[in-house]
């Protein structure tokens, strides 16, 4: 890192603070790191995160970190936000919108870790633009298993004549993502996920399952089809709350098996942009359409979390099987 700032000092009329404090327990780098690294991969991040209602990930000097949706009462004017309902809380949330380098700067000193963008813009918040399958893959050193869950996704959404990129989660997975057309409702597109998942769960049920319940996952590599509508996915490019200080970052699919999730951190990333892969916007086509096959195929699937409802009730009338 440049640690060209120096305390007091300021970017873009952003005040920066201690910042040659540790990040966090465990991060081997400083806020300086965080707000150098930040500032150098904006041009980068900044694309990931426009206009899409943002949720953070803080850490506070020797506290625990917190994810914070709404923002604070001091959040400066210059931070756009937008209002929306959010389901899980059962609330309006006043969401940022980080829309450029000052107000990425402002999170950065605010000692915003992670960014956790929606998957859906804030001006069509009915409409999906990309799908997404997150590859979680058993405890311990998972990380090749869910690569291979990943050519498993990929191989799906050849077949279906759908085309997706790749990128590590900044912990132990992958995240594939599938840009879609402005034409998507969420149903459609839930439904979709739905059928990728359970595909490519046929395709080598070994390697590959979507049970949703963690015990029924036997050591293998849950393909996640829930993060549609309201959810959101680490950025890519945003730095991770974990050990060293990792980043999710994009990949060409064919350096999948050449690399481990902790050789991209706050410290290395900027020296690995060039490995980086083709991402949403780099894309040839930003406007896929989904098969209907897809669709009807995943209407018939329930949601992971309704199918795990029902077999916890069952268990709890009958025992396990």
């Amino acid at each position: 890192m440049s640690g060209k700032s120096e305390p007091g000092e300021s970017r873009e009329g952003v005040g920066l603070t201690n910042l040659d404090q540790p990040l966090f327990d465990g991060a081997e780098a400083t806020k300086r790191d965080l707000v150098d690294y930040l500032d150098a991969v904006s041009e980068r991040l900044l694309p990931e995160l426009q206009g899409r209602p943002l949720s953070v990930i803080r850490v506070h000097r020797g506290q625990d970190a917190f994810m914070q949706k709404n923002v604070p009462k001091y959040t400066p004017d210059f931070v756009e936000t937008v209002r929306l309902w959010a389901e899980a809380s059962k609330r309006e949330v006043s969401y940022a919108l980080c829309n450029d380098r000052r107000t990425l700067l402002w999170f950065a000193n605010q000692r915003a870790v992670e960014y956790h963008p929606a998957l859906v813009r804030a001006v069509s918040p009915d409409k999906a633009d990309h799908l997404v399958l997150d590859l979680d893959p058993p405890a311990g050193d998972g990380f090749a298993a869910a690569v291979r869950a990943a050519r498993l996704v990929r191989e799906v959404l050849e077949a279906a004549g759908l085309q997706g990129v790749v990128k590590t989660s900044g912990a132990k997975g992958v995240h594939v993502f599938v840009p879609l057309d402005d034409a998507t409702s969420l149903a459609q597109a839930a439904a979709a996920t739905r059928a990728i998942a359970a595909r490519a769960e046929a395709l080598d049920p070994t390697v590959a399952t979507t049970a949703f319940m963690k015990e029924d996952r036997q050591g293998k590599v849950f393909v996640d089809a829930t993060r549609v509508g309201g959810a959101t996915v680490v950025a890519a490019y945003s730095p991770r709350v974990r050990p060293g200080a990792p980043v999710s970052f994009p990949l060409r699919w064919e350096d999948l098996d050449d690399v481990k999730p902790v050789d991209f951190t706050i410290r290395t990333a900027l020296d690995r942009l060039d490995d980086a892969g083709p991402w949403l916007g780099d894309l040839p086509s930003q406007g896929q359409p989904l098969p209907r096959d897809l669709v009807e195929e995943g209407e018939a699937i329930a949601p992971g979390r309704v199918q795990a409802m029902h077999e916890g009730r069952r268990r709890k009338r009958t025992g396990p099987t």
